[in-house]
């Protein structure tokens, strides 16, 4: 996951300092040279990280700090509070018109970003919000784009406007214009070709875009893994065409995470969300503070609150519950838990999310193996209907018999009945307010994580 070693870096830094009682400005320099370190390891741009260690310097050494009854736990705070004001401190959402103004977004950004695939995820997030969105598809030189654009927006149930290869992209664009006026449509999204790097005639080809087109939102989508390139890029195409917000994707891969802490401070422009997986569903709005939270280790229960809103049903979350206080807890019920954790991008997307999770978030899922809960479903598929609502006639032949279907031992079936059983007794013997994460309520009313 990404900022995983910033985060655990940043964490024993904090660790020592908390452990102190009283702290000298020695200890806070030796502190924040470990921070400095770890910042410029994960990638992040190195004037950006000069600025950003001497704005905490300047107020951690200061008077009310060193003289507080908690020294430590202050420094950590102004960290936190330096971070969020790196990133930006008001999340930024894309300007939008009112009613049926159309709003003409156009996407731009380099080959192998994600561009096309975030711009349809782009379209489903405002077909929820009640927009009605119509896609453009102006990227005529990469094999594939048009086709790909009509297939992602066939999935999110959006128009896909398109007229070939062999016109140029700037009579596309008018065309899609004036087709999304005459048929209703009230937000355009261009997604215009990219290439393997900046070069003249990818700026050219978006400057006469630019000029012929009425754009109320130039948004760039940037591979976070590619970490300082990323910032390069943004600065680039603000300086050449000029953008009014950043998409960052991949960040739920394998990144140090250097180009969301840097973005923001090198081109002034704001991350507006972030990709954190294939689906299209996988995009999430960009919060400063809770970025912030995360990479401290602090965890993000509000978008933890925000994810279990949009994917658990309400409903079924709480037939559930009950089903778990009454000991009726069936291996159907298992199933459909598993299914509703996986809409919410799955276990180590949810435990990222957990505050103080963050160091032993190696040790929780080596523990609850992602491959082995697959096997844990195969095994309970393996059984009839009645064996799944009624666990206690699983005898050893039906025990077999499962293993067999499953292609596994019969010791793992054997794990699995014992486990659920124990879980059962558990579930019936707790409090009310037990049956999941307390704390987890939102304007919708009090949810339980499925699991």
């Amino acid at each position: 996951m990404a900022f995983e070693n910033l985060s655990d870096k940043l964490q024993n830094v904090f660790k020592n300092l908390r452990s102190k009682g009283r702290l000298t400005e020695a200890d806070v320099k030796a502190a924040l040279k470990e921070v400095k370190m770890a910042l410029l390891e994960a990638d992040v741009n190195f004037k950006v990280v000069k600025q950003f260690i001497k704005a905490v310097q300047e107020r951690a050494i200061g008077q009310d700090v060193m003289n507080g009854l908690n020294p430590g736990q202050m420094v950590i705070k102004i960290v936190n509070e330096e971070m969020v004001a790196l990133m930006g401190n008001e999340t930024t959402e894309i300007a939008l018109k009112p009613g049926n103004e159309i709003t003409i977004i156009m996407m731009v950004g380099l080959q192998g970003a994600g561009k096309t695939t975030t711009t349809a995820k782009l379209a489903g997030l405002f077909k929820k919000k009640g927009r009605k969105p119509l896609l453009a598809a102006c990227d005529i030189y990469r094999p594939a784009a048009i086709q790909q654009l009509h297939i992602n927006g066939e999935k999110q149930g959006v128009e896909v406007f398109s007229m070939g290869d062999k016109n140029k992209p700037v009579d596309i664009a008018k065309a899609a214009v004036e087709h999304a006026s005459k048929n209703g449509y009230n937000t355009l999204i261009i997604d215009t070709a990219g290439r393997l790097h900046v070069d003249e005639s990818m700026m050219e080809e978006l400057q006469e875009l630019k000029k012929n087109i009425q754009i109320d939102q130039c948004i760039l989508v940037v591979d976070a893994m590619t970490g300082q390139d990323a910032v390069n890029v943004s600065e680039t195409f603000n300086e050449k065409i000029g953008i009014d917000g950043v998409i960052l994707t991949k960040l739920d891969g394998d990144t140090r995470g250097g180009a969301a802490l840097s973005i923001r401070s090198v081109t002034g422009r704001p991350i507006l969300y972030v990709g954190m997986g294939e689906k299209l569903t996988d995009l999430e709005q960009f919060y400063p503070d809770r970025m912030a939270s995360r990479i401290l280790g602090m965890g993000d229960v509000l978008t933890l609150i925000d994810k279990v809103s949009a994917e658990v049903d309400e409903e079924k979350a709480k037939a559930l519950e009950q089903k778990m206080k009454k000991a009726e807890f069936g291996f159907d019920d298992y199933l459909e838990s598993m299914a509703q954790m996986k809409k919410m991008g799955g276990l180590s997307s949810i435990l990222s999310m957990l505050p103080g999770v963050g160091s032993q978030m190696k040790q929780i899922e080596e523990a609850m193996d992602e491959k082995k809960m697959a096997q844990t479903e195969g095994i309970i598929l393996s059984m009839t209907p009645k064996e799944r609502s009624n666990p206690s006639i699983l005898n050893p032949s039906r025990k077999r018999r499962i293993a067999q279907g499953a292609g596994v031992d019969i010791s793992e079936v054997n794990r699995l009945v014992k486990q659920f059983e124990q879980m059962r007794k558990v579930m019936k013997s707790m409090p009310k307010n037990m049956g999941g994460f307390p704390g987890l309520g939102g304007s919708k009313g009090k949810f339980k994580l499925p699991f």
